[in-house]
């Protein structure tokens, strides 16, 4: 008899994996638990109650998920078992392949506060500085691992014993300077409350800051982390009040410079600084970047309105990037449904993204790692794993990996119903599987790992390497009015949805049709049928849906 542990990895779909284990199996492996806590920003979690435990004896959550007498797994060297995660990651493609051995095994290990120590202590310390994939590691690492206790966390707070004096030291190692922010970025975003505003101590403040401001000595991904890690802790609203004290956004006025900054992990930083000056840290007397960008040419962009919610997009609605631990997702503002189209994509980070083309029915699940290329109604190229995607299964192509600067073309030929992937000018075979379920209404779209960037050219400006057949772009022949193009910054934007009266027997979901469904067979109603249409389960009781029926009664 075999007994099935589903479990979810959330970083992207590609990472979703299936542990299956025969009853033998379970005297010998305990349980991967299910994490449902601290998946994203906005949704984290609080530290573990374990600390007072009796001396000896396992915490009682880890005694009732270990079979009865089952010996504990052989420790292991921690420093390899992560360095096997980092090699291994990129080979897990597909959606019935186990996670690897050696992400089980940290993650038993980190049930307790010794192990779970030796763990975040290994990934500051041999994580390499090159890697595009090291950063998501961490934080793939650490966000399946169980909650900290309170003691494992003020054990890290006194090993680390973070100030500004060992942020100049670090400088010195880039690598374990970078490690080190990623991993209180983190942790920022996995816990909450008063456990987020122990662990932001003035120390650990001044090691972050300090990063920011001896700008011409720290390494840029220092840089980049340090701010992120910065906004994180700032998802406390004490800890923003302590950031904003210490007069950041001075420091971010300096480095949003360097949006455009040609050299991309400067870039990064650049596109950060702007992003928290608008949306966090607000500067009095700035202006926002959106009141001051120029659009005129711009008829064709990245639709805020038709995104996942963590995704970050900058003013000109033509850059994106993912933050979160989440799989964020996005398309653009124009739709085709005949013809011959092209646009292109200058990659800016070399980690795991899925860009390609998606129809409307096309859904962004992003805590459940669902994304572009992840079911029938879009593909996908992925440039990192060296993968085309479709409805979540994969299959390898020819090109390189690609790297930070390269484009990335997209061709889709309605009348030949194919999508062709170009590498620099060099095309890959044409893809056609999309067209068995769909024909008509794709947009461009994509879906970011964490710590992901890519910048997309709709036709506004010349293509890089366009290809030799004739073909028409978003910005030719979409339209755009002028309010239409304003990316608003987040607080503006909530405040204008407070101002917003919502209509009587409106649906809960999208507040604007009206809600005229009924989901059987649990009878719960409030929605619409398109979005009902979107759903697979009832969003009040979690239940299979079988049908919608629309109620005509309530149809005005």
């Amino acid at each position: 008899m075999i007994v099935a542990t589903w479990i979810v990895f959330f970083a992207s779909r590609s990472l979703v994996r299936v542990l299956r284990l025969t009853v033998e199996q379970l005297q010998s492996v305990q349980f991967w638990p299910s994490l449902s806590s601290g998946r994203a920003m906005g949704n984290s979690g609080v530290c573990r109650e374990d600390s007072d435990v009796e001396e000896g004896s396992a915490p009682r959550r880890q005694q009732l998920r270990r079979v009865e007498n089952s010996p504990r797994r052989k420790k292991q060297n921690v420093d390899s078992l992560v360095l096997d995660t980092l090699a291994v990651i990129r080979t897990l493609v597909d959606n019935d392949q186990e996670p690897p051995y050696s992400m089980i095994t940290l993650h038993e290990m980190a049930e307790t506060d010794d192990g779970w120590l030796e763990v975040v202590q290994s990934l500051i310390r041999v994580i390499p500085l090159d890697d595009p994939l090291g950063p998501a590691v961490i934080t793939l690492l650490l966000d399946e691992c169980p909650l900290p206790t309170k003691d494992a966390l003020q054990k890290l707070s006194d090993m680390l014993n973070l100030s500004a004096a060992v942020a100049r030291q670090d400088a010195l190692i880039p690598a374990k300077h970078r490690n080190t922010t990623a991993v209180l970025g983190c942790l920022a975003e996995k816990l909450a409350g008063p456990a987020s505003i122990a662990l932001l101590s003035p120390g650990t403040l001044e090691y972050l800051l300090e990063s920011l401001v001896r700008i011409s000595e720290a390494h840029p991904t220092v840089m980049l982390f340090a701010l992120i890690a910065l906004e994180k802790f700032s998802q406390t609203s004490e800890n923003k009040l302590t950031v904003s004290e210490s007069c950041i956004s001075k420091r971010l006025s300096v480095l949003e410079c360097w949006a455009d900054h040609p050299d991309y992990l400067k870039r990064q930083v650049g596109f950060c600084a702007q992003w928290s000056l608008d949306n966090l840290f607000i500067k009095e007397g700035r202006q926002f970047t959106y009141e001051k960008v120029n659009l005129n040419n711009i008829n064709a962009m990245l639709n805020s309105n038709d995104v996942s919610e963590y995704l970050k997009i900058s003013p000109t609605g033509l850059e994106a990037r993912c933050d979160a631990s989440s799989f964020e997702s996005v398309r653009c503002t124009f739709c085709v449904d005949s013809g011959v189209w092209y646009y292109e994509v200058t990659v800016i980070t070399s980690g795991v993204m899925q860009i390609g083309w998606a129809t409307k029915d096309s859904k962004f699940l992003n805590h459940e790692g669902y994304g572009i290329g992840d079911d029938e109604y879009s593909c996908a190229y992925d440039g990192c794993r060296q993968l085309i995607w479709y409805n979540a299964r994969s299959k390898p192509h020819s090109h390189p990996c690609w790297k930070e600067g390269d484009a990335i073309g997209f061709l889709l030929d309605l009348s030949k119903k194919q999508m062709i992937f170009y590498l620099n000018g060099h095309q890959l075979p044409p893809e056609k599987q999309v067209f068995s379920s769909a024909t008509s209404g794709f947009f461009a779209a994509a879906s970011f790992m964490s710590y992901q960037q890519c910048e997309f050219n709709f036709g506004a400006k010349p293509f890089r390497h366009p290809p030799s057949i004739k073909f028409n772009t978003f910005n030719e022949f979409a339209s755009l009015a002028s309010d239409e193009k304003i990316i608003l910054p987040r607080h503006r934007r909530l405040a204008l949805l407070k101002q917003v009266s919502i209509r009587d027997n409106c649906c809960t979901l999208c507040c604007d049709q009206m809600a005229d469904t009924e989901l059987r067979p649990c009878l719960h109603s409030g929605i619409c049928m398109e979005c009902a249409l979107q759903l697979e389960t009832c969003p009040l009781c979690r239940q299979d849906i079988k049908t919608r029926v629309r109620l005509i009664s309530h149809v005005s």
